[in-house]
Parts: C-alpha cells; sequence; structure tokens
C-alpha cells in the first residue's frame, strides 16, 4: 500500500507535522505504513481553541443535544467501516479482533448516546441527589448539580484499540460538553486518524470540539490548567511520569488512568475435569491469550486453579493453543494476527525472560518462533506455569503484553483471593464457578482489587460477553497498579468531565439554574390537562392541580379484600391505635397511589402513551378513613428516549384536607415527543 502521511487536527484545519517524520511500520512484513509528526503544531493554542471555541458550542447544546451527535458519529464510522477494516490489518488484527476496535467503538457511541437520552434531562446541567433541607420554612435549600468543565479532555490512548480507545473517551467526554484533544500511540495512528476523519468529515460536530496529534505532545502539558482532564491508557511507568508533571501537580489537573494491570481468571474448587466450568475457564484463557495478539489491558495474565487440577489446565489450554494458526491477519483462516511491531514482539520476549528467571517455565509455544509473514512481528502463544506462585513473584509484577499467560495453582479459596490479590489491583477478573457459596466467599474476599469481576457458567455462558470485554454501561477501571481510577461506566463516566457543586439558595432559584423542578419550586397551573399536550408543548413546572377525593372506610375495607391486602393497620382498630405510628386504621398506601391516579389520569387516547414506572416513592403522612386527598402533578424533567417516544418524570405529590404531604414520587410516562 502507498505509505500514508497522517495529517494533525488541530484549529478546525488538517495540518501536516514539520521537521523529521516518524515512519510507523506494517506489523504484517515491516513495510512502510505511513509517516507522522507533530513538529510546528501550537500545543498551547490548540487548548485555548478548545476552551475558546469548542467548550461554548457544546455547553450552548442540551444533554440531548450532544446524544443526538454521538448517535451521529456512531452512524458515520458504521458507514464507512470497510475503509477502517482495510487499515487494521496493518496493525496485526485479524478482522475478529478490528471488530472489536472499529464496530465495538461505533456501539460504545450509540450506548452513551442512548443513556444521555434516556437518564439525562434536556438541560445543561445534571442534579446529584435529592434537595437537602437547611431551613425550617423551606425557603432555603441545597442542592448538587453538576456542569461541564470549561477546560479541555486530553486524551492519551494506547496503541492496542485505537478506534474503541478514543471513541470510550470521546462519547463520554462530548455527552458531558467538554472538548477534547486526541494524542493516538503511534504505532497505529493512522487507524484512529482515519476514525478521526470520518468524524471531522460528518459535519456533526461543533467547531473547536474535537483536535488530534499524532505525533508528540510537545509543551502541550505545561498549558494545562485545574479546568482540563489527561485521561490516559498506557503503561504504569509513562501514568507516572505524566501524573508527576509540574503543571498537572501544580494546577491540580483531573488525572484519569487505565494502565498496566495482571488480571486474573481463576477455575473454582467444584469445576473439576468434565465439568462445563472447566472447559469454559479453557477456552476463555485461550482466548484471551490469541485476541488481538494478547494485546489488550484486560489480557487474562495469570490462570489459578485448584492444585490437583493444574495438569488437567495446562494440558487442555496447550491442546487448543498447538491448535491455533497464526499468520497474516487478512488470511480468513488465521486465528491470531501479529504483534504491532517488532519493538513489542522484542518487549514481549524480555518480560518472558523475566517471568523464566523467577522460576516460571515454558510449558507450550517457542518464544523465538517466527510464524507468519517474513518480516512481520509475529509470535507464537506461549504458555507458562509457575508450581509455587507465592515464591515465583515476577508472575504478579511482570506483565508480558502480548499472546502469554501464566497457570499456577491455589490450595483452597482463602489461598486463591490472597493469589488475585497479589496483583496489586487489576482491571478485570473472572471466576468459573457454579458454586453459589465459592462465588460469594471469592467476591467478598476479592472485590477490593478489581475494577470488574465475571462469574461465568454453564448458565450465563452463551450470553456473556466474556472475560476481556470492557462495556460502556459498567465502569472500566481498577484500584493500585491498574491505575486507580474508572473510564465508562454509563452516566458514571460522563461525571468525570463534570464539576459537582453544591448551591444553596430558595428551591425556585435552584429550579432555575437547573431548568428542572425541585421540591419547592414554582409551579405554573396550566388549564388544559397536560396529557393532552405532546413532550414539547410541556414546560418545566406546569402543574395539574386536582379535585379532592374522601377515603371512606368501606374503600379501605373493599380495597383490602379485592387485593387479599388485610394488614392490621388496615383492618383492626385497636391494633393500629396500639402501634406507635398510628392513630386508628389507615388507608393503604397502595390504595392512595391508585386514588391519585384516578385523580389525574386523562383516560382518552393522546399523546401519553403508558405509565412506565415510579420512583423515590415515600408515604409520609398517614391517611385515616374520612380524610380527603387531592394531587399536584407537575412536569419534572422530559427526556428523548427516540426519535418516536419521550419520557417526561412528573413529580406526584398528594396532599389531605390539611395541605400536608401524604405521599410524594416520581411517575414515569412514555409520551410523543
Amino acid at each position: 500500500m502507498k505509505t500514508l502521511k497522517l495529517l494533525n487536527y488541530a484549529f478546525d484545519q488538517w495540518q501536516p507535522g514539520e521537521g523529521n517524520l516518524t515512519e510507523i511500520a506494517s506489523a504484517i512484513d515491516g513495510s512502510p505504513v505511513a509517516l507522522t509528526g507533530s513538529g510546528g503544531l501550537d500545543f498551547g493554542g490548540m487548548l485555548r481553541h478548545a476552551r475558546d471555541v469548542g467548550g461554548p458550542a457544546l455547553r450552548k447544546l442540551t444533554f440531548h443535544e450532544r446524544a443526538r451527535i454521538i448517535k451521529g458519529l456512531g452512524l458515520a464510522i458504521m458507514a464507512r467501516k470497510e475503509e477502517l477494516y482495510e487499515l487494521n490489518y496493518q496493525t496485526g488484527a485479524t478482522r475478529k479482533d478490528g471488530w472489536i476496535d472499529i464496530e465495538g467503538g461505533a456501539g460504545t457511541l450509540f450506548s452513551f448516546s442512548s443513556k444521555g437520552r434516556r437518564e439525562l434531562p434536556d438541560a445543561h446541567v445534571l442534579l446529584d441527589g435529592a434537595v437537602e433541607p437547611l431551613s425550617k420554612g423551606g425557603s432555603f435549600v441545597g442542592q448538587h448539580i453538576y456542569s461541564p468543565l470549561q477546560g479541555a479532555a486530553v486524551h492519551i490512548n494506547a496503541f492496542n484499540f485505537p478506534v474503541w480507545g478514543m471513541l470510550e473517551k470521546l462519547a463520554p467526554t462530548l455527552l458531558a460538553g467538554m472538548p477534547a484533544i486526541v494524542k493516538p500511540a503511534s504505532a497505529t495512528a493512522y487507524l484512529c486518524e482515519a476514525a478521526v476523519r470520518v468524524m471531522t468529515e460528518s459535519g456533526l460536530l461543533p467547531p473547536g470540539s474535537l483536535q488530534l496529534i499524532v505525533g508528540g505532545v510537545g509543551d502541550l502539558f505545561d498549558h494545562l490548567t485545574g479546568q482540563d482532564v489527561v485521561s490516559f491508557t498506557g503503561s504504569a511507568s509513562t501514568a507516572l511520569k505524566l501524573r508527576s508533571h509540574p503543571t498537572v501537580q501544580r494546577e491540580s489537573v483531573k488525572f484519569i488512568a487505565e494502565q498496566d494491570s495482571l488480571n486474573a481468571s481463576l477455575l473454582g474448587p467444584d469445576a473439576a475435569p468434565g465439568a462445563p466450568e472447566f472447559e469454559l475457564f479453557v477456552k476463555e484463557v485461550v482466548t484471551e491469550m490469541t485476541v488481538k495478539a494478547g494485546q489488550k489491558c484486560t489480557a487474562i495474565r495469570r490462570a489459578m486453579a485448584p492444585a490437583e487440577h493444574l495438569d488437567a489446565v495446562e494440558a487442555a489450554i496447550r491442546d487448543r493453543l498447538v491448535a491455533t494458526k497464526v499468520g497474516d491477519p487478512r488470511d480468513k483462516e488465521s486465528r491470531m494476527g501479529a504483534l504491532v511491531s517488532l519493538g513489542q514482539r522484542d518487549d514481549v520476549r524480555s518480560q518472558i525472560a523475566k517471568l523464566t528467571a523467577s522460576g516460571a517455565r515454558i510449558v507450550a509455544g517457542n518464544p523465538d518462533a517466527t510464524p507468519g509473514v517474513s518480516g512481520g512481528a509475529f509470535m507464537e502463544p506461549i504458555l507458562l506455569r509457575s508450581d509455587d506462585p507465592w515464591a515465583n513473584g515476577a508472575v504478579h509484577d511482570v506483565e508480558a503484553f502480548g499472546p502469554v499467560s501464566t497457570v499456577m495453582p491455589y490450595r483452597d479459596l482463602a489461598d486463591a483471593i490472597a493469589l488475585a490479590n497479589r496483583g496489586m489491583g487489576s482491571l478485570a477478573l473472572s471466576l468459573f464457578t457454579h458454586s453459589p457459596e465459592a462465588a460469594r466467599e471469592f467476591i467478598q474476599g476479592a472485590a477490593a482489587y478489581h475494577g470488574r469481576m465475571l462469574v461465568l457458567n454453564r448458565d450465563n455462558a452463551a450470553e456473556s460477553t466474556g472475560h476481556g470485554s470492557p462495556l460502556p454501561v459498567l465502569v472500566h477501571g481498577g484500584p493500585g497498579r491498574a491505575g486507580g481510577s474508572e473510564e465508562m461506566g454509563g452516566i458514571r463516566g460522563v461525571k468525570h468531565y463534570m464539576q459537582r457543586t453544591a448551591i444553596q439558595s430558595t428551591p425556585a432559584m435552584i429550579a432555575a439554574i437547573s431548568e428542572q423542578y425541585i421540591p419547592g419550586g414554582p409551579k405554573h397551573e396550566i388549564a388544559q390537562h397536560p396529557f393532552r399536550r405532546r413532550m414539547a408543548e410541556l414546560e418545566i413546572g406546569d402543574t395539574l392541580k386536582t379535585k379532592s377525593r374522601t377515603v371512606t372506610l368501606e374503600d379501605i375495607e373493599h380495597f383490602a379484600h379485592f387485593t387479599g391486602d388485610t394488614f392490621y393497620a388496615h383492618m383492626d382498630d385497636e391494633a393500629a391505635k396500639a402501634s406507635p405510628i398510628f392513630e386508628g386504621r389507615v388507608a393503604h398506601g397502595y390504595l392512595i397511589l391508585s386514588f391519585a391516579a384516578g385523580l389525574f389520569v386523562d383516560p382518552d387516547p393522546g399523546p401519553v402513551l403508558a405509565n412506565t414506572g415510579l420512583k423515590n416513592l415515600r408515604f409520609l403522612t398517614p391517611l385515616y378513613p374520612g380524610d380527603s386527598m387531592r394531587v399536584e402533578l407537575t412536569v419534572r424533567s422530559k427526556s428523548l428516549k427516540s426519535e418516536d417516544t419521550g419520557v417526561v418524570r412528573w413529580a406526584v405529590e398528594v396532599f389531605n384536607q390539611k395541605d400536608e404531604m401524604v405521599a410524594t414520587y416520581d411517575l414515569l410516562t412514555e409520551n410523543v415527543p
């Protein structure tokens, strides 16, 4: 293929790097793929452009508007995925490997777009928790909110997933309302650059919201401020160097790190040879060794089994590895491609040497063998064995970032927990067991050391995404050696790019600031029933105040017999009076909810399509026979679920004849937008 000359994307323009450029070689045969460099870029100016142009443009949009942009970017990637697959092969990855990176990256955009539209308001700030009362009369309250940081997010990504690794950071960043400067690893920068081209050519991104550096970052870090965020994926040594930068330290720059991790997988004590969990364990270890040639931050580096089953585990894994064809990733028969570069292969070999020097021994594969295409960075998958993992400390400290794993024995679950935790922090751990007791003991003993834990068995294997697949709805990160940070995790990941602030004021002022109704905030009583209005026609604070209904003893008894709920507080006056809570018989809580619906529901077909649930239900004051109840139904917030439906969250407040609040909850309805 023709050697590509990669360009940086700065100030909304494509710009070549000046001076000497770095050659990027093909992982398949060592031929040149691209030239890259970032000399001559104004790195401080790029940060200013992100802050002054990209930030305001993104913050002007609501969460929903940003979510729709993110979905559009995912569609653009999918529409041009074949261009990316062709470049993907040059990284040494098979098409299956590329599917995880390219289509998995687009899927992450879709997931964050959906979460944003479903879980975030169509507003500019996010409420965090309930209103905190600060005064007796209710005129002075507190509310935590999240608002976008007003700096730039600097994303420094690893070589192994040049598309997904970029998009899993970019999706929550853009959804939060923060611009990004992306710096991919040089070894696969050509694939990242191609994906950025797809997104910029979509025309969806506001000016300044995305910039790209395809070479070194120069003096970029010198210009960071406390409003900026650095999100890093790579080695612990590089993370430490960047964390220690004087500007990062002085300005308290938020630093998110996902780094080295000696992830473990454990064969449960109940999973003897022949058990489904045994076969699943062996298959998963081999998969994690060979997908992306083992170049995954979540790959299984330590495979642990009961001592009495270790020989069987070793033999089963070895047999599968021997049958794994290593070769040109463009060949459909190849099950494992190449490492990303000859330098990476040399590094893996040197780490294997450290493991064997510590006492582990190679039981499958030859690290010096050179399968595949001449000149390519191919190597056989290597299985090591450590019979005394407590004496061979390197198996818990040295990561060979390639198709390498070590099997080791454990004596009992206590020993297994200690061995798993000896890794001093990991991104992912998997346990193969059908025993709930074993799972409970192990997870409770090891969870503090691991960011994500999978318990896999015969019941969920068919639908499981496997040990090594980070998911956008779950956190990706881990304690200790793994970096001590988190990414993704749905809306949790969005909050990394926002500031939490405690606001103190009147309910009306906080409602105005947040663009959402809060208890005590202003209500706008409307004449037309709100269920007759489309979602776009509803305003925050629009309120329906219903007529009153008296609840009789006959109502309570009928409800009790009709539903079967004859709890003493509803049926036995003396027993109810004897309780420390009631003055006599009371109405059922669910009777109150039912009567409330009867008071506020409009029965005719219309923009409200369905009641989809209740949240935050609380019963505050008992309702006695002869009391009356009325409802105030207020639009709290709105969320666009899809192009055809939206969700309105209503604040429902039930009052008695004394205007005491009897019950409160949020009602969710699906509406026509």
